[in-house]
């Protein structure tokens, strides 16, 4: 599918464009990629220092991690997924639902969460 996508795009606005704008939106990317991780990292030094489990903002630590190699990844679907995880607005949905899949899974037993 997205081989599909990018062979249209170049068909339709050209190949320089086409690569122009994937350039574009990876740099796009990696700077909102950092700029939310120091965000992330910042939160978890304070709820850290609060004495508090960092769990959900550990959660969007890694929603931003993937969000940031998917848009390092050539490719328009994977710009969107990727940017989708680095929004905050659309990150919280992600989070959600993530959140409520993990509860489901250590309810059913089928993962573990070993403290060290």
């Amino acid at each position: 599918m997205e081989l599909y996508i990018l062979i249209e795009a170049g068909r339709i606005i050209g190949l320089g464009s086409t690569i122009g704008l994937i350039m574009l939106t990876g740099t796009a990317g990696a700077w909102l990629a950092r700029s939310q991780g120091v965000e992330i990292l910042r939160k978890i030094q304070e709820e850290t220092a609060r004495g508090q489990m960092p769990a959900i903002t550990m959660i969007d630590g890694a929603l931003v991690l993937v969000g940031g190699l998917l848009l390092l990844t050539p490719g328009f679907f994977t710009d969107v997924l990727g940017f989708s995880f680095l929004v905050p607005l659309t990150r919280d949905l992600w989070r959600k639902g993530l959140n409520a899949w993990l509860q489901k899974q250590m309810r059913n037993g089928t993962v573990t969460i070993r403290h060290l």
